[in-house]
Parts: structure tokens; C-alpha cells; sequence
């Protein structure tokens, strides 16, 4: 029996807990993280309601998630929007295979048209091009100046209303298309992947019943080549009762909605369980989803969930065929799905979907009350409306396009009056993660290659209660920190930032040698960017956060870069920029170097992350590696020529002075840990030269009331001199304190309504560098101010996508980038009160 006193107390708690879960939502998230554990597993809801749109991939193609409950015989969807299906009426690769005739000599006139005689053409599968997709190769080049002509004849059989008809394409540059003759479509540049256009009203006038030709001329002047067309018919599913959505909220690492279904209340949590300081469970890509249901008027009801995933989740596109089964282990029933072909490592690039590897849906058995199933979604859906539940679970023999097939599970709660919860596990095996320098390596979860799937849905199956009560300390812990550090609105980002920033990397066991251990390798990819993988110039403003939580993993981002140029591979007296494409880590594939950004980015993570550890250790094992970059630092940084920095989008500059400003803390971090490891000397020289060369910077780049973009000084220049901020977490004391308030003073005088510019040249920013600037603010209040305007834009931005990092502080609208691990440079202010204590 409690006490008084305890039983005030528990009632403030549960008061806290519930103010605290009503702030953590008084921002609105640009997109909702569900599912969020790498580049490859990685679901999202765009939109404030979980039912009006489907869930999907951070790139923003449909992975559809759905929820259905039946309370009493009667259906409610609550989770994810039935995702549109296209019936092809002529395919793109992107649903079917298909060969066409095509040419890259002009032809003559009438090629166009029905009757044309293209005998003479060659007959290939499409679609056309140079990329990994391409089936038949089409290259820019001088001899195939003319570009391509393709044909194609089909069939329509005249069911289908020609005013719902949508041309679907993808095309790398310009385009004309024509119908029977007659253009229907010119478009000049270039798309990444298909969109869907309404077919014109020529378009429609010129289809026919019976036979029909489409034919394409598509050049390709500069860069790369694709080409593919066709024309699908978009099939919407009947409507279905949606259940009220009455609040969403977001923490750290779960996000959780409330809904009424009628006479009964229900909650569903999602939950990554990403705790860094358990690196076993932060590297397995297991989701927990439960489902919480009572009765809100105190009447028992029966109640049934119905839970599909669809088979997109394993694939790149949505016509690629996939193969479901079933499984048990002690315990756990489950379903998988993967593509039939299963090309591992096969291919690399940006916005692309992994498919490899199998999907897994698991749910624990206690009774009979779970069941798994597959096959067509709308047969799932169908028994579970007619009878609240699934058929069997027998292996599907026959291959099927990913976009009618899904993994389902129902879960019977039986009658229903106090609160029932139940939940189930997403999961992906990837079979191999990374291909390093030739080798492909496996997840970290799966280093030693003898633990299976199954084996670790047991694990995390026996670890849920733990991890969920954990889960909910440390997100409390989170926004209380970040709050205290930085105030709630700087709170309310940090925690929108945290599954975003380590889902765009992959935790991967490095090769082993010398009887030692796997060292942990972790991957980033430049989401949206290019496709990189292991870019040092992500790895920089992603670092906080791993710098904060696991210190392992901060070098993880270190090691291979160090690896690349200690092996020979690299050649060069700085570092590289990257090493490959994701998932292929072969070598560097960017196509300009940028030196001094790379080198002055691993001399100052070198040094923070010997801060944090509190010994040398890590930079000692790469000594002459740090000293062979400080040289080319003291040689080529202070004055830097005419190259790229990490804000790569806004083009070269000469003379950056926030890059020499890099260049000067860089020089100063080998000094630190020159004098961690005892070698005074060397330590006093370096410490000596940054702050003669801070001195000169100074004088080199004043103008008025703040320091200039470049040291030209061009009129009115300016820009964020984020980079100095190292200066200040490190105790490295070579700017005078002068030079952070008066830039602080003037950058708060030249703030939009949704932020601080980047610099001068333009109105667009980088929220992760004003998160570093505002750092510099010596008050609370110019730190605030800052960040405030950030906040805003997060919370009204127009653009529904995992948060992007680039964005116009006019009107709050995406310029580029989509899900980067770079808001982990959010954390650098939590990062600075740890240093300091």
C-alpha cells in the first residue's frame, strides 16, 4: 500500500510525463520515422495523419506499411494509405521486362509513324542507357551524337478510360515522344527516377483500340544516358473506414500514434531501439511495432489487427519479381519475402532500394492468437475482412511482382475491455552489407557469419521489455538534456534528428588481420547528395552525435579513410573524399578532390575523439598518417586556392577564409595531440604556427563589423565561419574570443524568417552549420535566437520529407538533400556542456 507522499509523487511523475509527451509534439516533423535502422531499411510517413499516404522509403518511393483493426466485424485503417498500383498498358522496366527496336542513326522521315518500315533496327531489351538499370547499352558519345530512336507496339484492348491514362517515364536529357505518329510529350533535362504524367490530350486522341506504336528519340548531350517510356493505368483499392487519429508523438527512438476504431481506443508504437551504448542491439535491424487496445465504454468487443508489409520492402522497383516464405522458430512464427534473382551487391548509387537480401515480418507465438501469412494484398485484406483473420502459411511457389505481393500477420486480442497489448518485429537481413576494396563484409549484428535471422529475432524477442523500458529512460533523458543545453526548441530537434542520423549509416565488422578482432567500420551514405559512401565531409558534421553516445562509432567513421591511404590505395598527402559508392567501397568515385575540407576534417575528429577518450591511443596507431596531412595543412591550408569545401553545391571558391579557418584549428588539433602523447615540442611549434596563422587570418579577412566570405573581401561579403567552433569544444584558444562575438553580433542581424544564410552569395542554408554557429554565441539567448528560426522551418515546411539539411530561409522549401546523417551535427551543442564538465 502506498503512502501519501508516494502517491504524489507518482502523480507528478505521470503529470511530467504527460506535459513532457505533449511538447515533444508541439513540432510538427516534415516526415514521421517509423522503421529506421540504414540506408536501405528505412520507412517514413509523410504526412501529420499515419492514413493519408502510404508509408515509404526515405527516397520517397512507396514501401507500403498497413494497419487494419476489426472491432466487432467492423474494419478501421489506421496505419498507411493503400498505395496506387499500375496496371501496365505498356511497361517500363520499372514493372516488366520488355524488348524494343531501336537505332542511334538518324532514320527517315516518318519513323514515327505506324507504317514505318524499321526492319533494319535492332531488337533489344530496354530500357536504354549507361546506368546499372540500363538493360541495353546507350552511351553520350560523338558517334551516337543523334541520340536514340526507339519503338515499341503494343496492344490496348480499349477498356481503360484514356483520360485516367498516365505516361510514365524516366529520361537522361531531353525527350520527344510520340503516339501513332503524333507528339505527345517533349521535355527537355533530365529526371534520377520515373514520374507519371497525365497522358496529354494529344495523347488521348491518338491511342486506338487494337494496335498502337510509341516511339522515342531521346539525346544525350552531356553527362549520362537513360531512356525509358510506357503507359500504365493507375488501379486505386475501394475505400475503407479510417480510424480517428487523436495524437502523434516522437522521441528519440519511437514514434507513437493514438486512434479511436469506434468503441475502442488504440495505441501503436514504433520502435528502433538505436541505443549506442549497446552496440550489439543498436546494429540489429529489428523494429518493434505494438499495439495496445481497450475498450472506451467499458463494453467488451473483439478485436482483430490485421498488419501487412509489402514486398517493396525488398526490392528497387515495384515491378521486380520476389518469392515469399514461411518460418518458425521457438517461439517466434514469421514470413519473409526477397526477390527471386537476389543480386547481392550488385548495385550501387543514390536513389536506388536494396534488392537483396529478405524482409522479415515476426511475431511471438504465446497462443494461437497470432498468425502469419502471405500473398496477393488484396487476398490478405479480403480474409481479414470476412473473417478476422489469415489462411495458411505454406511457401509461395510462384513468383509475383513485389507490387500486388505482401508479408501479413493478425494478431487476435479476443474480447477486449481493459488494455490488451500485443506486438510484432520488422526485420531485414541484407546478407552482406558492404563491399570493401573487393571484399563484401557483413553487419556488425552478423560478424562472425554463423547467426541467422532467425537467431536474432529470438534475441531481440527475449530483449523487448528491457528495451522498451530503456528506450523510454533514454529518450527522457534526451530531450531533458538537449533541453537544458540549449532550450525546447533546440530539444525539439535534436530528438526529430536521431534516428535520421544514424539510419543513413551502417554499422559493418571491418575485415579482420593480425589475430586481431573485426575493427567497427560505420558506413555513411550521401542520401540525395550523391550517393557516396564514407564521405569525410558527412562524417564531419555527423560526428557529435557519435562523439556524444559512442565514441566507438565516431572512430568507426575514421578508420577506413585512415585504412585507404595507410594501404597505398591513396596515394595522395591528404585525404580522400570519399571511398565509393554506396553499398561498393572501392575506392573514391568523386570526381574532384577536396583538400584542404578533408584534411582538416580528420585532424580535428582525430583530435576530438582523443578528447573524449581522455588518451592518444587512436591517434598514435595513425601518427605518421596525421603528419604526412598537417604538412600539406601548413603548406596549402591558411591561403587555400580555387577548390571545393563541403558546401560542394555553391560551387569553387578561392581564398574561403572559413576553409583557412579549418585549416588553422586542423594545425592546432595536431598540437593537441602531440601534446596528449607527451611530445611537448612538437605540441608548442603547432599550437604557435595556428595562432600566428589565426592572427594573419584576422587581418587578412576584417571587414567592418565581421569577417568576409573570402580574403579578396569582396563588398558586403560574408559567411558562417562555423568551423571555428572546434576551437571552443577542444580548449584550443587560437582565435581570440573577439572573433566569435562580433561574427555572432552580425549574423544575428542577417537571419530570415527561417534562418541564417549560408553565406552572402545566397538565401539558402545548411541547418546543421547554424546549429555549429549558434554554438559559438557565448549567451543562451543568441543561441536561441538562432535556432529558433530553424525550428520554425521544421515545423512549416512545405516539403513533407526526412528532414533535410538544405533548405531556402525565405520560405522554408527543400533545395536538396533528404535524410542525412548530418543533423547529427545537431548534437554539437549536448556535445560541448559533456566537454565542459
Amino acid at each position: 500500500m502506498h503512502d501519501k507522499k508516494s502517491t504524489r509523487l507518482l502523480f507528478f511523475l505521470i503529470v511530467s510525463l504527460l506535459i513532457q509527451g505533449i511538447h515533444a509534439q508541439s513540432l510538427r516533423p516534415p516526415a514521421y520515422p517509423l522503421v529506421t535502422h540504414d540506408p536501405y531499411f528505412s520507412v517514413w510517413s509523410t504526412t501529420d495523419k499515419l492514413t493519408d499516404s502510404p508509408t515509404r522509403h526515405w527516397t520517397g518511393k512507396p514501401q507500403s506499411l498497413e494497419g487494419m483493426i476489426r472491432v466487432d466485424g467492423k474494419v478501421y485503417q489506421f496505419l498507411g494509405a493503400v498505395p496506387t498500383t499500375y496496371a501496365p498498358i505498356l511497361p517500363t522496366a520499372e514493372l516488366k521486362p520488355y524488348t524494343a527496336l531501336y537505332t542511334t542513326t538518324k532514320p527517315g522521315d516518318g519513323w514515327e509513324k505506324p507504317g514505318f518500315n524499321a526492319s533494319s533496327w535492332t531488337s533489344a531489351p530496354g530500357p536504354f542507357g549507361d546506368t546499372p538499370e540500363a538493360r541495353t547499352r546507350w552511351t553520350n558519345s560523338e558517334s551516337m551524337k543523334d541520340g536514340i530512336y526507339i519503338r515499341r507496339e503494343f496492344t490496348y484492348d480499349g477498356k481503360a478510360d484514356p483520360a485516367n491514362l498516365l505516361l510514365s517515364i524516366n529520361h537522361d536529357d531531353d525527350v520527344e515522344v510520340y503516339l501513332n505518329g503524333t507528339k505527345i510529350l517533349a521535355k527537355p533535362d533530365y529526371l534520377n527516377e520515373y514520374v507519371n504524367l497525365p497522358l496529354s490530350a494529344e495523347g488521348q486522341k491518338a491511342l486506338q483500340a487494337g494496335k498502337n506504336v510509341l516511339a522515342i528519340h531521346c539525346v544525350s548531350p552531356r553527362g549520362g544516358s537513360f531512356i525509358d517510356v510506357g503507359i500504365v493505368n493507375p488501379i486505386k483499392s475501394s475505400a475503407v473506414t479510417v480510424a480517428t487519429q487523436t495524437a502523434v508523438t516522437v522521441s528519440a527512438t519511437q514514434t507513437e500514434y493514438t486512434f479511436t476504431a469506434g468503441p475502442v481506443g488504440l495505441t501503436v508504437n514504433f520502435l528502433s531501439p538505436l541505443l549506442l551504448d549497446e552496440l550489439e542491439v543498436a546494429s540489429r535491424p529489428v523494429t518493434y511495432v505494438t499495439f495496445n487496445a481497450q475498450s472506451s465504454d467499458g463494453k467488451p468487443h473483439s478485436v482483430q489487427i490485421l498488419f501487412t508489409e509489402s514486398a517493396t520492402m525488398a526490392t528497387n522497383t515495384a515491378g521486380q519479381n520476389v518469392l515469399t516464405k514461411a518460418g518458425q522458430a521457438p517461439g517466434l512464427s514469421y514470413q519473409t519475402v526477397g526477390t527471386q534473382d537476389q543480386p547481392v551487391l550488385a548495385q550501387k548509387g543514390d536513389n536506388v532500394r536494396i534488392d537483396w537480401g529478405y524482409a522479415y515480418l515476426a511475431v511471438p507465438q504465446p497462443s494461437a492468437s497470432s498468425r502469419t501469412g502471405s500473398g496477393k494484398v488484396a487476398d490478405l485484406k479480403q480474409l481479414f475482412f470476412d473473417k478476422g483473420q489469415l489462411s495458411g502459411t505454406a511457401d509461395k511457389a510462384m513468383a509475383e511482382p513485389a507490387q500486388t505481393m505482401a508479408v501479413a500477420a493478425v494478431l487476435d486480442l479476443g474480447s477486449v475491455t481493459k488494455p490488451i497489448a500485443r506486438h510484432l518485429m520488422l526485420a531485414y537481413d541484407d546478407l552482406y552489407s558492404v563491399q570493401y576494396f573487393q571484399q563484401n563484409l557483413r553487419a556488425w549484428w552478423n560478424r562472425d557469419g554463423k547467426t541467422t535471422m532467425p537467431d536474432l529475432l529470438q534475441t531481440a524477442e527475449k530483449d523487448y521489455s528491457r528495451l522498451r523500458q530503456k528506450c523510454t529512460a533514454f529518450d527522457a533523458k534526451v530531450r531533458a538534456d538537449a533541453e537544458k543545453a540549449g532550450g525546447k526548441e533546440y530539444a525539439d530537434l535534436c530528438v526529430l534528428a536521431y534516428r535520421q542520423a544514424i539510419a543513413a549509416h551502417k554499422i559493418v565488422a571491418g575485415p579482420k588481420g593480425a589475430g586481431k578482432e573485426a575493427p567497427v567500420l560505420f558506413f555513411s551514405k550521401e542520401n540525395f547528395s550523391n550517393g557516396s559512401i564514407g564521405t569525410v565531409d558527412i562524417t564531419y558534421p555527423s560526428a557529435p552525435l557519435l562523439l556524444l553516445y559512442n565514441n566507438e562509432l565516431a572512430k568507426g567513421l575514421l578508420r577506413f579513410i585512415f585504412d585507404y591511404s595507410e594501404s597505398g590505395r591513396w596515394k595522395k598527402d591528404f585525404p580522400a573524399h570519399d571511398v565509393g559508392t554506396y553499398p561498393l567501397a572501392n575506392g573514391q568515385t568523386y570526381g574532384e578532390d577536396m583538400p584542404v575540407e578533408e584534411a582538416g576534417n580528420m585532424m580535428i575528429l582525430t583530435a576530438a575523439v582523443a578528447q573524449v577518450d581522455g588518451k592518444p591511443d587512436f591517434a598514435r596507431e595513425h601518427w605518421p598518417t596525421l603528419t604526412k596531412w598537417v604538412d600539406f595543412l601548413k603548406r596549402d591550408g591558411f591561403d587555400p586556392t580555387n577548390q571545393l569545401c563541403t558546401d560542394d553545391f555553391a560551387g569553387h571558391l578561392a581564398r574561403n577564409a572559413n576553409l583557412s579557418a579549418k585549416a588553422i584549428v586542423g594545425i592546432a588539433c595536431y598540437g593537441k595531440l602531440a601534446r596528449m602523447m607527451g611530445d611537448q615540442k612538437t605540441a608548442d611549434e603547432h599550437f604557435a604556427l595556428a595562432r600566428e596563422l589565426a592572427r594573419k587570418w584576422m587581418q587578412l579577412d576584417a571587414d567592418g563589423d565581421h569577417y568576409a566570405l573570402t580574403f579578396d573581401k569582396t563588398a558586403g561579403s560574408w559567411s558562417q565561419k562555423y568551423n571555428i567552433v572546434w576551437d571552443k569544444l577542444l580548449d584550443l584558444n587560437v582565435f581570440p574570443e573577439e572573433v566569435a562575438k562580433k561574427e555572432i553580433a552580425f549574423y544575428l542581424n542577417h537571419q530570415n524568417t527561417y534562418g541564417l544564410p549560408l553565406d552572402s552569395r545566397k538565401t539558402y542554408t545548411k541547418s546543421d552549420w547554424i546549429m555549429w554557429t549558434a554554438t559559438l554565441a557565448d549567451s543562451d539567448a543568441d543561441f536561441q535566437a538562432l535556432i529558433k528560426p530553424v525550428w520554425k522551418f521544421a515545423n512549416e515546411t512545405p516539403s513533407r520529407v526526412p528532414l533535410t539539411d538544405w533548405h531556402e530561409t525565405t520560405n522554408a522549401k527543400q533545395v536538396g538533400f533528404q535524410a542525412r546523417s548530418v543533423v547529427g551535427g545537431y548534437y554539437i551543442k549536448l556535445l560541448q556542456k559533456q566537454l565542459k564538465k
